[in-house]
């Protein structure tokens, strides 16, 4: 068996609407394999076939231990991965409001590892197919009978209003137009994001500006990006990318890989 990366979009329309891809990261014969993956305005839920975690994003195969099922929330840092061992991982990535859709009463604040988020039977079905039409159907079929919607007027009319004034926006004018305090404001973004109204849009700007350079138009220059997106000056621009990935922007497009056909973009150690 060969090493496999590959991404696949939902089938289902419903789950098309709170799921923005799934992924198959499987190497057979792995012995380490290091990363480092980047702030991102969706979360994700990652189901290893029989690993154990040494500590947050350090684990080992164990061919007598269980799936492994972990929530990685929306983060502000990199997030340093070690996978000793071979692997077999299915991640989900939900859309900003994704995951509440199908599972109620998660704690946005830090990683989740002690949930139950599929059964072991549901587990046995996915870990045993590579065949992309069987494997998005199941996924799509688990996800469907755990749908119960959620609504947050509060948060979907931010979340939609930070995309479209995404580089001209202020919490102030954003708690404005809502009617509500600041405060409140970011009381419902850290329930039900795990981050601050100003930390989300830091985020999406940051976010936007990856996928500009990388998917839309990779000849703009640093100069053209941060003024496009209406960062201060190249000195702001700059210090964004430092503490989001831990490099200046040259040397975070330079590091980084692209793998699949979505917006998976990680800096892969030698």
């Amino acid at each position: 068996m060969n090493n496999t990366f590959e991404t696949f979009k939902p089938k289902n329309s419903l789950i098309k609407s709170y799921v923005d891809y799934y992924y198959l990261d499987i190497k057979p014969d792995n012995v380490i394999t290091e990363f480092q993956c980047f702030p991102h305005f969706n979360n994700t839920v990652s189901l290893y076939q029989s690993h154990i975690q040494k500590e947050k994003g350090y684990v080992i195969f164990d061919e007598t231990a269980k799936p492994f099922q972990i929530f990685t929330p929306i983060r502000e840092k990199v997030l340093h991965i070690i996978q000793s061992g071979k692997v077999h991982r299915i991640v989900i990535v939900f859309q900003p409001l994704g995951i509440q859709q199908f599972y109620r009463h998660l704690n946005f604040a830090d990683y989740i590892t002690d949930f139950e988020f599929f059964s072991q039977q549901e587990l046995n079905a996915l870990f045993s197919t590579e065949d992309p039409e069987v494997f998005t159907n199941l996924l799509d079929g688990c996800l469907e009978k755990r749908f119960k919607s959620f609504e947050n007027a509060i948060l979907e009319r931010s979340i939609d209003y930070i995309f479209s004034q995404c580089d001209d926006f202020t919490v102030a004018e954003l708690s404005s137009k809502l009617g509500i305090s600041r405060q409140h404001l970011n009381r419902n973004f850290q329930a039900h994001l795990g981050v601050s109204v100003k930390k989300f849009h830091e985020i999406v700007l940051f976010r936007k500006t990856v996928n500009r350079k990388l998917f839309e138009n990779p000849d703009r220059n640093f100069t053209e990006l941060a003024h496009e997106f209406n960062y201060n000056d190249q000195s702001h621009f700059n210090k964004a990318y430092k503490n989001f990935t831990e490099n200046s922007p040259k040397s975070f497009f330079d590091k980084g890989t692209i793998l699949g056909n979505q917006d998976t973009f990680w800096c892969l150690q030698p």
